[in-house]
């Protein structure tokens, strides 16, 4: 992983910040984000991990309205925090993704859930940082997906922001069952993730 650092006011350097990390030429694969003003780039997922996101996204397809969408490469900006993320998945209406037709980013507080899935890159950012940024953006649930947690693989639901902070809803190991609470209604068998690989 490697930053490049910027003014961490997002005010007036904001829009400067976004023009450089769309026009910039990434390393192919990576995902570039901004987080708290600083634009993160981190290498591409190993197969376990995009395996896992493969299962959560189709298992959500099988309880969201119609109009709502599961997406893995979708910018999601909170710009008064200086942020701009790329969730391993996020659930929105697809109304915000329409508005931000044109636009580089969909709002992140207009989320409904996010899921993010640990690489060694990029755990502590994951557990902390976006936890906290999920939070104070007000998204209702976050799962965290935690492969390399110590001293094994957890899941772990986060919601009920408060004062800009979660409450853990729930936290397995891997090989038991997770339950996101409605609007989604689902339960979720992390017994069939794999477990190896970075």
């Amino acid at each position: 992983m490697s930053a490049l650092p910027v003014d961490p006011a997002p005010g007036r350097h904001w829009d400067e910040l976004v023009r450089f990390w769309e026009e910039s030429d990434w390393p192919e694969g990576s995902k570039v984000e901004i987080i708290d003003g600083i634009i993160v780039v981190t290498p591409p997922p190993a197969a376990p991990h995009n395996r896992i996101a493969e299962l959560v996204h189709r298992s959500l397809y099988t309880v969201l309205p119609k109009d709502w969408g599961v997406y893995q490469t979708l910018g999601t900006a909170h710009p008064s925090r200086g942020r701009l993320y790329i969730p391993d998945l996020v659930v929105v209406p697809y109304a915000v993704v329409d508005e931000a037709e044109g636009g580089s980013s969909a709002s992140l507080p207009a989320a409904e859930l996010v899921v993010e899935i640990t690489s060694p890159s990029n755990a502590s950012f994951d557990r902390i940082n976006k936890a906290a940024a999920y939070a104070q953006a007000g998204v209702p649930l976050y799962l965290l997906i935690d492969r390399f947690a110590p001293p094994g693989p957890t899941v772990t639901l986060y919601g009920e922001p408060k004062d800009e902070v979660y409450r853990e809803l729930q936290k397995v190991k891997f090989g038991e069952e997770i339950h996101l609470p409605d609007p989604f209604g689902l339960t979720i068998d992390t017994s069939v993730f794999p477990f190896g690989g970075v």
